[in-house]
């Protein structure tokens, strides 16, 4: 009998001993089928998540950020225990304890699968798993997968620690509203740090991994709640809180930047503008889109947040004057039904969906509205974020339109979107509140950009009216005609060639056969002036003396220069080209300009002054000068580090100052002259193109250079009287008053190679060192270099015998000047074509 039992549980055992086996080597063999050929899990060890890039002020304020996945990186050291502790809370809680896979959890899940038949299927992954999941595997619901996942997770354990393990997860997890990784999530739904996060807030966002989208704060409040309540609960017995914490927390309401309790993180970034948003498309272009949204690069960006209001708000005025002097309402284009006006509840979540321009601050933000009702006198409106108050009524009087032509009140209708500002007793939104007044995006466009001379780092762009409303950039890539404002270019190979501000040249009709058809070139003011020296040829923006100095150069020559300072990479040898006819772009000119200002050194234009990697090395810096002393510890307090500058020089510094002064005779007297008034010296240039399509201004003190240009984006004519002077001048003017408030200026430097000999400045003729009077300019000139006088170039160029008498500008008197023996003598009037001949002026 007890043979007969030991050999039935002697049976029983090696059955039993044999199933196990063939289990073991079933499972052995399924996990060694299913482990081949697997992605590596090493290459963790090494991953970068992709995280945000930020761009920041030059006094390092947050002012931008662009990413694919809005994810901020941190080390697991930085995260506070208590999220750690949350998460490890509400998705595996013996995180610290098992190999990569919890034997119990798989279980429990499966137990309760069984129990429901199938319709209580949960996971049981761990964190590892979740991590080789997300990084690996991806997340289709397959045994499969889950087989791989476990065998990836133990070896993972092998491989890294938990603590790293941990970082992965905390940093690649989504966690709804487009938010990566706890750090980002905390500042979506609380605007707070990680260090911030009270324990509720944390159990907040350990409730999200498990269905972000099924635990939206707003709409399953309650379901969130009680999501966060189980997590405290599961803290509490993981003796992670205190029972009495428990309780406090498990008490407090949900709270939710979504559901207003706290102010949304970008409210306290100022709304995109062009600025930026050339960062992110130069930057894309040289390290790729890719990198630049997703490897966390720290861009310090050289605007001077202060004076990019300044230039906003120059150029819009200029802008919005233009527009409506031509008395005509188009509105935003967008209407807002009928059947969503009738609750203020409905016409205000339709305004808020309403796509106007909400960045646009000129005497005060412009703020969307709709008109809900058209009265005999008045519109009436519901404003946006506004409410309605006795001593602020939401109606726009009809005398408000009286820059309209023609009353067009009546035709405004019920639902129409319009943009409004209020209007006040003090300037630029200021003082007492008056009434609303009606404003419109301009149809007319413009572009603004300002820059150190010496470094190139830009310090103001604005690419148009209102970025939200069109977002290309109109000073960087709108290719326009320059005009005129070329023509320094001409003046500049003219000087450094040999000759000199008080070089003769004809200022004369011009007949040239092209194969499109006789050309004949005139000036602006219709008139012919004759000899005139190369000074008042530029203040004045003499067509003809700039043909006739072109064709003397030589294009190849012009073209080598204009190629030289970057205005064009390829400029064609074309004569009419020498009056700006070929397009090239705001930035362009801007930076071309302050190499005259600067004496002739390049610089090249720069938006970032230094960018870093995720790991805080730098990767760009603009500035590459040498500081030969910074790192002298007895450098004398009254005395500054000495810079060494290694920029290349590409122009002359004689001819660099010669045209500079006489740039800065275009501001005192020439085309720019009713326009622009500053404390400091200012040299520059108008522009006006055919038609007045596009016109220019761009100047230089001795530290900032800026530019402007105005014109419609499909182009067209600006209207009679239409000039680079009249429309950017004014533009130029309310910038640069503050910019020298700021910045300072001084008198532009003089070479050491100058020699300055008096001229008067219509004939050209040398004068006294005595000499004094309105018509008198010390001109510089070359030592070393006898100068000649009474030379005068008429470009080859024939000149009939019927041309008319010129007479001198204004007046065909002479001019009295002082001599040097103190007497006072008359000077000209100025040769007429009968005192040329082929030996020069007489």
């Amino acid at each position: 009998m007890l043979r007969f039992v030991l050999s039935f549980f002697g049976a029983i055992f090696t059955l039993v001993t044999m199933g196990l086996f063939m289990v073991a080597l079933s499972i052995g063999a399924v996990f060694w089928m299913y482990g081949r050929d697997l992605p590596s899990h090493e290459s963790l060890a090494q991953y970068t998540p992709p995280t945000i890039s930020r761009i920041y002020s030059a006094e390092g304020r947050l002012i931008d950020e662009f990413a694919q996945e809005r994810r901020l990186f941190t080390p697991a050291e930085e995260i506070p225990d208590l999220v750690k502790q949350a998460f490890i809370s509400a998705e595996d809680k013996n995180f610290y304890t098992h190999k990569g896979y919890d034997t119990r959890g798989i279980a429990s899940a499966a137990l309760d699968a069984v129990r429901s038949r199938g319709q209580d299927i949960r996971g049981a992954s761990t964190i590892t798993q979740q991590v080789m999941k997300n990084f690996l595997l991806g997340g289709e619901r397959r045994a499969e997968r889950k087989i791989k996942e476990i065998i990836l997770a133990t070896r993972l354990e092998e491989t890294l620690s938990k603590e790293k393990i941990l970082e992965l997860y905390l940093n690649e997890i989504f966690l709804g509203q487009n938010s990566y990784g706890v750090t980002a999530a905390a500042q979506t739904y609380f605007n707070k740090s990680l260090n911030e996060l009270t324990p509720h807030e944390a159990a907040t966002l350990a409730s999200m991994p498990k269905a972000p989208s099924d635990y939206h704060p707003v709409r399953e409040k309650e379901r969130l709640l009680a999501r966060r309540n189980f997590v405290l609960k599961e803290m509490m017995e993981n003796g992670y809180i205190s029972k009495a914490v428990h309780e406090e927390e498990s008490a407090q309401p949900l709270r939710s930047v979504q559901n207003g309790d706290f102010d949304n993180f970008k409210l306290a970034l100022p709304p995109r503008d062009y600025f930026t948003d050339e960062i992110r498309r130069q930057l894309s272009g040289t390290f790729g889109e890719e990198e630049f949204f997703s490897g966390g690069m720290t861009v310090r960006a050289t605007i001077d947040p202060e004076m990019q209001k300044v230039a906003a708000r120059a150029l819009r005025r200029q802008l919005e004057e233009y527009d409506r002097n031509q008395g005509q309402w188009r509105g935003t284009g967008v209407t807002i039904p009928e059947e969503q006006l009738r609750t203020q509840e409905a016409w205000r979540a339709a305004l808020s969906d309403a796509d106007v321009p909400r960045d646009i601050d000129l005497d005060g933000p412009w703020r969307p509205a709709v008109v809900l009702n058209v009265e005999a006198q008045s519109l009436r409106l519901g404003i946006e974020d506004v409410q309605e108050t006795e001593a602020e009524p939401f109606v726009v009087p009809r005398e408000d339109i009286s820059w309209l032509r023609g009353d067009f009140f009546d035709n405004f209708s019920v639902g129409d979107v319009v943009l409004v500002r209020r209007m006040t007793t003090g300037d630029d939104g200021a003082g007492d509140f008056m009434r609303w007044t009606l404003r419109q995006v301009p149809e007319v466009q413009g572009g603004f950009m300002a820059m150190d001379v010496n470094t190139g780092r830009v310090i103001a762009m604005q690419g148009g009216f209102s970025y939200q409303h069109s977002v290309f950039n109109r000073a960087t890539q709108a290719q326009r005609q320059p005009g005129s404002s070329f023509k320094p270019f001409v003046y500049a190979s003219a000087l450094d060639s040999g000759y000199t501000p008080a070089t003769i040249i004809i200022d004369a009709p011009i007949e040239i056969d092209t194969p499109q058809g006789l050309w004949r070139p005139r000036n602006a003011s219709n008139r012919y002036y004759g000899p005139t020296p190369l000074r008042t040829g530029i203040e004045q923006s003499r067509n003809l003396m700039t043909i006739r100095l072109a064709q003397e150069v030589g294009m190849d020559v012009v073209a080598d220069y204009a190629e030289r300072f970057g205005v064009y990479d390829n400029m064609g040898r074309f004569l009419a080209n020498s009056l700006g006819s070929e397009e090239t772009t705001l930035y362009k000119m801007v930076a071309a300009y302050a190499m005259f200002a600067n004496g002739g050194e390049r610089v090249e234009p720069t938006l970032v002054d230094r960018i870093q990697d995720r790991y805080g090395n730098t990767v760009y810096r603009h500035d590459k000068r040498d500081c030969v002393d910074c790192g002298n510890p007895a450098l004398p307090a009254d005395q500054s580090p000495r810079i060494v500058s290694n920029r290349e020089r590409i122009m002359n510094a004689v001819t660099a100052y010669q045209l500079t002064s006489m740039m800065t005779g275009v501001v005192d007297r020439g085309t720019a002259a009713r326009h622009i008034d500053l404390p400091v010296p200012v040299a520059g240039k108008t522009g006006t193109t055919n038609e007045s399509k596009d016109v220019w201004f761009v100047g230089f003190t001795n530290s900032v250079v800026a530019g402007c240009y105005i014109g419609y984006d499909q182009p067209r004519g600006l209207g009679r009287g239409a000039s680079g002077g009249g429309y950017c001048g004014p533009v130029f003017q309310r910038f640069m008053s503050e910019a020298v408030e700021k910045f300072g200026g001084g008198p532009f430097r003089v070479p050491d190679a100058c020699m300055f000999i008096k001229i008067d400045r219509f004939t050209g003729a040398r004068l006294s060192d005595d000499a004094s009077g309105e018509h008198v300019v010390s001109e510089c000139f070359r030592q070393g270099e006898e100068p000649s006088f009474g030379v005068t170039f008429d470009g080859g160029f024939a000149m009939g015998a019927n041309l008319p008498l010129v007479e001198e500008i204004g007046s065909g008197e002479g001019r009295e000047v002082t001599t040097s023996t103190g007497r006072k003598a008359i000077v000209g009037p100025k040769a007429n074509f009968g005192t040329l001949s082929s030996g020069g002026l007489y």
